[in-house]
């Protein structure tokens, strides 16, 4: 029988970075390859994207690599991936061509992107897969069954059930997935964020009602945030100005060409005549929506700028009505506070559309329970959402009817082996750490540079340095101390002078005892400086050592 792995590498106890492995005897399958948005202490820090270390180690054994939407928590390590491994990638078209669009601004080449449709059946070498349309708030979006000899190993994405959706690029294909069940379904992963939220999803993720409010009470501009990639509020938006007889303007490139993309693929036109061109739009215009957007915490900094002034196209006036229809989430909050807090200011209408409001298109309790009743699995796997969401999930399994030993809750990292079709073990973990990406490039694996930022942000940073003769090691010239964010200088000369008392001493020491070097000297006079810091001041400043070597 096939001996096969299940592990994560992101979204276990953590909200984003996704990244799945199946292994089957000795070919690896890599479903989703997402990012998250950095806490607001991790200074300096755009992205967070999964160690890659275990997939670079293995990259011979890797087969394919689905991509299940065009989320970032599912697709933006995706380059990344791909720089360190050479294999397919598996998706639907629309999510395909935003991958296009990543990898040609990144200039990542040689990328093998092979388009399915979101119900199908294909092979990866000999195996077998299936796809299946779900409801999420991008269309396109499909979970997957890889097939086993012990039954097919199932990731339903992230849905919802909607039986009013009548949009075929957001609809759930129920019989596809009642198919599967029937065949048999050795393990299912399913999502976890919602999963202590009672009830359907539908109608709840629908913002309509709230839109039309503000629509009705006011004939003046109105100003809609959103994240770009949530094309259901999008659309929900468009209609509700089309209802309403006003122009759209959407303010950023992104999202035009991501709508250009649905339009092509016949999952949505925009209305005839509705739109502004960029180059018409006039910021004295009443009857229009303005759509801004943009991802993550960018949304928020966009319209802040906006508020504060500093955006050469669009200026708020008190008239205005502000939808905040793009909810914080995890890393977001300072800039969405900050956003809020500025809109304010400008005497700005301002309604907000918060989660506990308006529902996320995440699987709530009664669309787990949908999802498990169809596909009857032996095995449940929680993924996607913090630990008591994990738990939460892994409850409502167990009310369907799944026995608690075949339910497996998973750390980031943690292996489940099953073997003759029974989980044989969960004790090999492979370590990881985050990797955090500042702009476009690889900042940091191991939390340095993020400690050094932090360090420097609280306790700041002491320089001494001093120039000596390379032959004799005599000091020549120093010690120069400089001091920031530690203690002002004028008020601690007796301090400064010691710091600088013991590099000399240091060098000295090194020197009688015949092992000088500059780099172990560095070392040894900031070990000795930092203590004496901490003492006299509290303070755990970094220490830079710096000693300079002529020839005379």
């Amino acid at each position: 029988m096939d001996k096969i792995k299940f592990l994560a590498l992101g979204g276990l106890d953590e909200e984003g970075k996704n990244l799945n492995i199946v292994e089957i005897n000795d070919d690896m399958y890599i479903v989703d390859a997402g990012l998250k948005y950095p806490k607001s202490d991790q200074l300096g820090v755009e992205e967070v994207i999964p160690d890659l270390s275990y997939i670079k180690k293995n990259k011979n054994r890797v087969r394919a690599i689905f991509i299940t939407h065009g989320h970032d928590d599912v697709v933006g390590a995706l380059p990344y991936l791909l720089k360190e491994v050479k294999a397919p990638v598996y998706t639907t078209p629309l999510v395909a061509n935003i991958i296009e669009d990543d990898l040609r601004a990144r200039k990542v080449k040689n990328v093998k992107i092979f388009r399915i449709k979101r119900d199908s059946k294909f092979k990866v070498g000999s195996r077998q897969m299936i796809s299946f349309g779900v409801t999420h708030s991008i269309p396109d979006s499909f979970g997957l069954a890889i097939a086993s000899d012990q039954g097919y190993i199932v990731f339903a994405s992230e849905f919802i059930i909607d039986f009013n959706i009548q949009n075929k690029g957001f609809t759930t294909e129920l019989a596809n997935i009642s198919d599967i069940g029937k065949k048999g379904v050795f393990l299912l992963a399913a999502e976890s964020g919602y999963a202590k939220h009672e009830g359907f999803t539908s109608p709840h993720h629908r913002t309509s009602r709230r839109l039309e409010r503000v629509f009705e009470n006011t004939d003046n501009r109105i100003i809609v945030t959103l994240y770009e990639q949530n094309i259901f509020r999008f659309i929900e938006t468009i209609e509700m100005a089309q209802k309403f007889g006003r122009k759209v303007f959407i303010y950023g490139d992104a999202q035009r060409r991501l709508i250009t993309h649905i339009e092509k693929l016949n999952y949505y036109k925009m209305p005839e005549n509705i739109e502004i061109d960029a180059k018409e739009f006039d910021n004295t215009d009443e009857n229009v929506v303005i759509i801004v957007s943009d991802v993550g915490p960018n949304v928020f900094r966009k319209m802040a700028k906006i508020a504060m002034g500093e955006d050469l196209k669009i200026e708020v006036r008190d008239t205005d009505s502000v939808i905040v229809a793009s909810p914080e989430i995890p890393g977001t909050e300072q800039e969405a506070g900050l956003m809020i807090n500025e809109l304010y200011k400008d005497g700005v209408q301002v309604t907000t559309m918060s989660y506990k409001e308006v529902l996320a298109m995440h699987a709530s309790v009664e669309d787990i329970k949908m999802m498990i009743s169809l596909l009857k699995p032996k095995y449940f796997v929680p993924v996607k959402g913090e630990y008591q969401h994990l738990v939460a999930n892994a409850s409502i399994a167990v009310e369907m009817g799944i026995s608690a030993g075949n339910i497996v809750i998973l750390d980031n990292g943690q292996v489940a082996t099953f073997e003759e079709g029974r989980l044989k073990s969960t004790k090999e973990v492979i370590k990881l750490e985050d990797v955090l990406i500042d702009g476009k490039d690889h900042l940091d694996t191991s939390g340095l540079v993020l400690r050094d930022r932090q360090i420097l942000a609280t306790d700041g940073t002491i320089i001494v340095g001093v120039v000596i003769n390379n032959k004799t090691k005599e000091v020549l010239g120093g010690p120069d101390i400089q001091s920031r964010g530690v203690i002002y200088l004028k008020d601690a000369d007796n301090v400064m002078s010691e710091v600088g008392t013991i590099l000399e001493n240091t060098i000295a020491k090194f020197k009688e005892e015949r092992r000088y070097t500059n780099v172990d000297a560095r070392n040894e006079a900031r070990d000795l400086i930092a203590k004496y810091i901490f003492k006299q001041t509290g303070k755990r400043p970094m220490i830079l050592p710096v000693i300079i070597e002529i020839n005379v």
